[in-house]
């Protein structure tokens, strides 16, 4: 399984992920319509592009009444099936890191699909900051990891 890894320390805040993510999916420069975010976190002077983390055991996946969201085999993204969306944001509600986004223009949800395999957020990264990595034991947990980091961002320094 393979998945976009972010080093925070290299993140120069370009937005080149945002723009080229948009650009893919909806042939728009457009920072609003990215599925990947980068967000300045002030109380702690940090940058952290955040995207969809292709949970394993996606809770977004377990609650979509349209069962519209799926586990794509090859690529091993969690993707949403558009055409199966009815726009109910339950999976929006369910994800834990906020990586799901609502398509206002089509009422529907949208998310990472990893680019089919080919993240065009990591090749248009200038900085090294993102990287798309095949996941080892180094990195089995990083969803976890994920969420202790974000703790961190609520808890007084």
């Amino acid at each position: 399984m393979r998945f976009i890894t972010m080093d925070i320390k290299k993140c120069v805040v370009c937005r080149n992920c945002e723009y080229a993510c948009s650009f893919q999916h909806t042939g728009d420069f457009n920072r609003a319509d990215s599925n990947i975010r980068v967000a300045y976190h002030d109380d702690i002077k940090i940058c952290l592009p955040q995207t969809c983390m292709h949970c394993e055991d996606a809770w977004c996946m377990e609650i979509c009444p349209a069962a519209a969201i799926t586990k794509n085999e090859e690529t091993g993204a969690v993707e949403i099936d558009s055409g199966r969306c009815a726009g109910c944001k339950m999976c929006i509600l369910a994800c834990p890191f906020g990586n799901i986004h609502f398509d206002k223009s089509n009422l529907i949800s949208r998310k990472c699909n990893l680019c089919k395999g080919e993240p065009q957020c990591v090749a248009a990264c200038i900085s090294g900051a993102l990287q798309y990595v095949t996941a080892g034991d180094s990195c089995r947990n990083n969803r976890e990891i994920f969420q202790r980091f974000m703790a961190t961002l609520h808890t007084p320094l």
